[in-house]
């Protein structure tokens, strides 16, 4: 072999770096790979312009990362959840809810980044732990098993011995591939278009969700920019219209974009390049193989709604450093495997079918269908308990 190691992590996203800051922190000897070299600079060709909110407990793995320090004066709090229905006959609120945090913690909701400055602090961790080795430029290729190890083929020619192989390489995971686990896909014809806006009204830390038809047209905060408020942008509709509004040019486009946003913040100005991304809801038929675990896409996909889907990644990487930790001399084992798979493919099942559907009612476009989805909001936020258990279930408190 030309490397060992502890643990070989395909995958260097925004969960492939915290698992191996995490694991890397807690001693483990960590080899992560990818075969495109991490975008840190949200002005650069390729960064990644989505942003992604870490919930309260993700504080917690960021902190066990040694990755909360640097992250915290950057980051935007999320004290409300406000959700809008304007599922009327005009593009105007008729239904207006806000959950707020302090109705359930003395914290907020959690914390909005961009994902690009999320990469460059988490490559800048990496380098300064001497039991992580980052390679940008290089991927997996081939996956052999046996009780006792796996052995990696790197895209290189490198070959990797390792007694654990974490899979965080995608939706279309190689690794998973190897490992031969089939997944589920559900496809909904949407797609999302993900931008940054400044605009004339204060976000005030408040998360803005507006349902009307084709998907939610979320405004997530963040840090001020030039002395304006600024906010990420989710905006999922049906597939040929996303595509229409990336041809746009940029005044017919924030002229649409604010009235999709019912011009809540007033009008948005466009303060980054367009990106669109396709939803899909899948989920990996087991977590595990052997000597092969599978963490965030490579496990489970969802559509964008409630900060579910980075969340429960992190999720799944706090469920294996528990693991091997507890038994350091298991690592990687069938044992281990199978309680990582037991103590997560229930909560991530019922997580996928309820933003599932959740998905579906955001897409209604009959008028009967529109009008329901207002009075169910109505109805569950009406009920106090409801509205608390709703919240706490969001933060995977309960």
């Amino acid at each position: 072999m030309d490397s060992t190691c502890d643990i070989l992590i395909s995958g260097g996203g925004i969960a492939g770096m915290t698992a191996a800051a995490a694991f890397g922190t807690a001693g483990f000897n960590v080899i992560c790979v990818d075969p495109t070299p991490p975008v840190t600079d949200g002005a650069a060709d390729g960064a990644d312009l989505r942003s992604t909110a870490m919930l309260q407990p993700a504080r917690t793995l960021l902190e066990r990362a040694g990755l909360w320090d640097a992250l915290a004066p950057h980051a935007a709090p999320l004290q409300i959840m406000r959700i809008i229905d304007a599922g009327g006959s005009e593009p105007e609120p008729r239904v207006t809810r806000e959950f707020d945090a302090s109705e359930i913690s003395d914290q907020p909701f959690g914390w909005n980044f961009p994902n690009w400055l999320l990469r460059r602090e988490m490559l800048e961790r990496l380098h300064a732990l001497d039991t992580v080795d980052f390679r940008a430029g290089v991927g997996t290729a081939r996956l052999f098993t046996r009780e006792s190890g796996a052995k990696v083929t790197l895209s290189d020619g490198t070959r990797i011995a390792a007694k654990l192989v974490i899979a965080a390489d995608g939706r279309g995971s190689p690794m998973r591939t190897a490992a031969d686990i089939g997944v589920n896909t559900q496809r909904y014809g949407q797609k999302a278009l993900v931008f940054a806006v400044t605009h004339e009204v204060a976000h005030n830390n408040v998360s803005t969700e507006v349902h009307r038809t084709g998907g939610p047209f979320t405004l997530v905060p963040l840090p001020d920019r030039e002395g304006k408020p600024c906010s990420a942008v989710v905006w999922m509709d049906d597939g040929p219209k996303a595509q229409a509004r990336m041809e746009m040019d940029v005044a017919a486009f924030e002229a649409e974009a604010s009235a999709r946003s019912t011009h809540h913040f007033g009008p948005l100005k466009l303060v980054s390049q367009r990106q669109v991304w396709p939803i899909i809801t899948q989920h990996a038929e087991r977590l595990s193989a052997e000597r092969v675990a599978l963490i965030a896409e490579a496990a489970h996909v969802m559509p964008p709604i409630g900060a579910q889907g980075l969340n429960m990644s992190l999720s799944d990487i706090a469920t294996l450093l528990d693991l091997a930790i507890k038994r350091p001399e298991g690592l990687g084992d069938a044992k281990m495997l199978e309680a990582y798979h037991k103590a997560r493919y229930g909560d991530i099942t019922l997580r996928v079918r309820g933003i599932d559907l959740l998905n579906r009612a955001s897409q209604a476009s009959s008028t009967l269908a529109r009008d329901a989805r207002a009075a169910g909001l109505s109805a569950l936020y009406g009920a106090a308990p409801v509205r608390k258990m709703l919240m706490q279930m969001g933060l995977g408190m309960r």
